[in-house]
Formats: structure tokens, C-alpha cells, sequence
């Protein structure tokens, strides 16, 4: 048996005057705030290479950003590959140090 409910409005909590109420957004960003996964130039490796690992390593990135990264990493010496809370970014690093590229993390 399926029981449905009517559609309840939220409840509107009251807030004292002067007092500002955190967005969710800002509730994450608190508790674990965002960091940056960083991608470094090198002269070791080819452009399609680093292409191919930032694909590989962050499953989230296409083929057409990866390069823009690449790119921009080769340019400039640095590009953000993502940002994302500390522990995927770890992770990120990760990866891609274990493909043979240089990355850091730092906040956001």
C-alpha cells in the first residue's frame, strides 16, 4: 500500500532582525571547503600525453577542456584542472602525479 501525502509548503523559520541566513552553498564551503587541483608545465611530457592522463585521471573532464588545461598549463605554467573538496582533490593529485605530471592543491 502507498500512502502519498499532500503537498506541504516549507516552513518559513523566523529570524531575528539584523541576522543573515547561510545558504547551503555557504554551509558546505564551511564545513569542507573547496580546493583547487592545480597541473603544472613540464618539459617531459607531450601535449596529447597530458591530454589523454587529465581525461584518464578526472573522469568529469572532456577531451575539448583537457586541452584547453594543457594549454594553458604550457602557456603560463599553471592551470586549475578542477576544484572540488580537499579529499577528491587529493585524490586528483594523485593520479595525475602517478601519470608522470606534476600537480599540487591548494584552497580555493
Amino acid at each position: 500500500m502507498v500512502v502519498r501525502c499532500a503537498s506541504i509548503p516549507p516552513v518559513q523559520t523566523p529570524t531575528l532582525p539584523g541576522t543573515r541566513v547561510e545558504s547551503d552553498t555557504e554551509l558546505r564551503d564551511r564545513i569542507a571547503p573547496p580546493y583547487r587541483v592545480v597541473l603544472h608545465n613540464d618539459d617531459v611530457n607531450t601535449a596529447d600525453y597530458v591530454v589523454v592522463a587529465l581525461v584518464r585521471c578526472v573522469p568529469s573532464l572532456e577531451v575539448a577542456r583537457a586541452a584547453e588545461i594543457m594549454f594553458k598549463a604550457h602557456t603560463h605554467g599553471e592551470a586549475t584542472v578542477i576544484t572540488c573538496h580537499k579529499e577528491l582533490a587529493e585524490l586528483y593529485r594523485e593520479r595525475l602525479e602517478s601519470c608522470g605530471l606534476t600537480a599540487t592543491i591548494e584552497p580555493a
